[in-house]
């Protein structure tokens, strides 16, 4: 009788086989780099090409839908096994950022995969082809120690537009909701905590981008014959954004902060330690919002940052008073903070004391979402991976950065279990992305086991 250790020898021996590094690596030779808009034809092809192929020898059915606002396509593939059994939606992006050839070490190719040590170097290992790919592999591994069945039902959805910021992936979804209807959602996108610690995280930080623009004159005009009776917009500029955020990168403005972290919340995070390897910057001592853990900081509250700044020219600098000053910001965000009401805010205080000047307007929002904590999902995900890691997982209340996790958790209603297989130091969207062979082995084995488990998990009444 097959067992849950038959279904993670399958996986480990495919990984140890090298078959699942040739299979990831014509994969990362398609050039799906969603940004660069002659590359259309590559993101189609990966589809069609390779993944509907893989797809149908897992018995999937599969189909191709179009973008509604001419974007890269998507593809959607359902196996039915049984309506009794439980549902897994599963969802990947098969576009890459752009491929920097010529800024990699060892003038390495970003099309093909190129193992260093316990390295994996190419351009969507970690994000996402190698992603999806282990999941993709772990379901094959539990399906033949199952004899041809899974257990339960599987669908995914691999769009083509999420380093584009998903254009219209929350529009498809909903257009297609009755096809892609599950009892939960499972997926693998983002780093771990760190390469040692298996990572469960249930939703993402949101984003607003706000911009600040001071445009007194044109031109500039002499330092000399003019400075001390003419206003300076960086001058300007630089105390408009202090009063929002100090020195210490603590926010001042009360709508730029969160509710209260909750028990439950801060309990989760209460053995999760946030520590660089030597590869990664050193954290900042005392930065940040007071009383708070460093995983606090990053996981359950908000941060205010100045992501770019410019006046006059700081290559040629002129003894001139420069006439403009223009800054972009970005508020991350937790769920529960009011961040639709953001931008009036930040142009009201402004206006409000002393910086009628600066203009305020916002690009660029992404919301905040996240499983409820309660949720028993939670639980089961994490029993699944101790029981082949030997490890207990870091269960993060969202992921720091930002996914289109709303589209499934507030657009379909599921509860949303990501399981990262990467690591902070991956460089992904930089040159040298890559993934570590014992992260990638040990990933093989946890979807593995979760397959397995959820196969295992009592009928629906």
């Amino acid at each position: 009788m097959a067992t849950r250790a038959d279904a993670i020898a399958k996986v480990r021996e495919h990984f140890q086989s090298g078959e699942f590094l040739k299979e990831l690596d014509r994969r990362v030779g398609y050039q799906t780099e969603s940004l660069n808009a002659d590359k259309a034809d590559a993101l189609r092809a990966y589809l069609v090409e390779n993944l509907q192929p893989a797809f149908a020898e897992l018995d999937f059915k599969t189909h191709l839908i179009e973008s509604p606002t001419g974007r890269g396509p998507y593809l959607i593939a359902d196996y039915q096994e049984d309506a009794s059994r439980p549902t897994v939606l599963t969802y990947g992006h098969g576009d890459v950022v752009d491929g920097m050839v010529g800024e990699w070490r060892d003038g390495l190719n970003p099309w093909q995969t190129t193992v260093k040590g316990e390295r994996v170097y190419g351009r969507g290992t970690a994000d996402n082809k190698g992603q999806h790919s282990i999941n993709m592999a772990a379901l094959r591994a539990v399906k033949q120690a199952r004899g041809g069945k899974l257990g339960f039902n599987a669908k995914f959805i691999i769009e083509t537009g999420e380093e584009i910021g998903s254009p219209d992936l929350r529009e498809v979804c909903e257009a297609h909701r009755e096809e892609l209807k599950a009892d939960l959602f499972i997926a693998s996108d983002g780093p771990r905590l760190s390469a040692e610690r298996p990572t469960i995280f249930l939703g993402c930080r949101g984003g607003n981008r706000i911009h600040l623009d001071v445009n007194l004159r044109e031109g500039g005009n002499h330092s000399g014959n003019w400075g001390g009776v003419l206003a300076n917009p960086a001058t300007i500029l630089a105390s408009a954004i202090a009063s929002l955020v100090d020195g210490k990168g603590r926010m001042k403005l009360e709508i730029l902060k969160p509710p209260p972290i909750s028990n439950r919340v801060r309990a989760a995070l209460a053995d999760v330690e946030v520590k660089p390897t030597a590869d990664e910057p050193a954290l900042a001592e005392d930065w940040g919002e007071e009383g708070l853990t460093a995983a606090e900081r990053l996981y359950a509250w908000n941060t205010l940052e100045v992501l770019a700044m410019s006046s006059g020219n700081i290559e040629k600098p002129a003894n001139a008073i420069p006439g403009k000053a223009n800054a972009v910001l970005q508020l991350r965000f937790v769920v529960g903070t009011r961040h639709l009401e953001v931008i009036d805010a930040v142009r009201d205080y402004l206006h409000n004391n002393g910086f009628p000047m600066v203009e305020v307007s916002g690009t660029q929002r992404f919301a905040a979402s996240r499983t409820d904590m309660d949720s028993p999902w939670i639980d089961w995900a994490a029993n699944s991976i101790r029981a082949t890691t030997g490890k207990a997982p870091a269960v993060l209340p969202n992921f720091g950065g930002s996914l289109p996790n709303d589209v499934f958790s507030e657009g379909l209603g599921l509860p949303t279990i990501w399981v990262p297989h990467s690591y902070p130091g991956c460089s992904q969207h930089a040159p040298d992305e890559h993934i570590l062979l014992p992260v990638t082995e040990e990933a093989l084995t946890i979807m593995a086991g979760l397959f397995w488990d959820l196969g295992e998990a009592p009928r629906k009444s």
